[in-house]
């Protein structure tokens, strides 16, 4: 019996843009039905998600997951919260270096892995560690850069 490879189904290219990946994890996610369907199809997006740790459970937020168009019956949220699957030391370590360090859980693939559904997980660190100031004059130039370059190729 052949294995069969590891697909990724999505990619979340703002997480490596505004995060240094530290370290990465493997988990499971609770889907519900036709949610498994949908992400097999692609129809998931990262950009708005993070993991969060609630008690000794790891949710994903902010993932959406478009409704599976041939299922009638099914009334889900698109961007409801959803379980991760971690064992307990892999939690409470996670735990401890998001309170300590300042870390943040960042969700950056989607894999079928075996026909299951994974999410790959970062433990990240955000590169603009300056002041806000500094931040939005940045945020300004790049903005007039970008303008530039527009017009540019327009012109």
């Amino acid at each position: 019996m052949s294995k069969k490879p590891e697909r990724i189904i999505v990619k979340n290219q703002k997480a490596y843009h505004d995060y240094e990946i530290l370290e990465t994890f493997e988990a499971g996610i609770v889907l519900k039905g036709s949610e498994v369907k949908s992400i097999k199809e692609g129809r998931v997006s990262l950009k708005e998600a993070y993991a969060d740790v609630k008690g000794n459970e790891v949710y994903i937020v902010n993932m959406h997951v478009t409704p599976y168009e041939k299922d009638k019956v099914t009334k889900l949220s698109p961007i409801r919260p959803r379980k991760l699957l971690l064992h307990k030391f892999e939690i409470k370590r996670l735990t401890g270096k998001v309170k300590e360090r300042g870390l943040t859980l960042v969700p950056l693939m989607v894999v079928e892995k075996r026909n299951l559904i994974k999410i790959v997980l970062g433990l990240g660190r955000g590169k603009k560690l300056y002041e806000k100031r500094e931040e939005i004059k940045k945020r300004i130039v790049e903005r007039e850069i970008q303008r530039a370059m527009k017009k540019e190729m327009d012109g």
